[in-house]
């Protein structure tokens, strides 16, 4: 288990909650990902959060469990430059 915070590198801004905890893997579908955030088990910027739309912006922090992560935007020039 580790403290760390990682960055999660969005493209577009506001991505709702529940799609984080989904596409980063921390639950299997999106309705999992709600019932969790419904459940309180969400904190964004370390209050806990019950809204699963609420909309996650660059600099926010999701914490879900034993994990942390900072949202910052994407720059798509670097993407284009890993993905050749």
């Amino acid at each position: 288990m580790t403290n760390e915070t990682r960055v999660v590198g969005i493209r577009q801004e506001p991505v709702e909650l529940f799609k984080i905890l989904k596409f980063e893997g921390l639950v299997q579908s999106g309705g999992e990902a709600k019932f969790a955030i419904v459940e309180g088990r969400v904190r964004v910027n370390g209050v806990v959060e019950r809204q699963r739309r609420k909309k996650i912006v660059h600099g926010d922090l999701v914490e879900f469990g034993a994990e942390k992560m900072r949202i910052e935007r994407a720059d798509a020039d670097e993407e284009a430059e890993t993905s050749e």
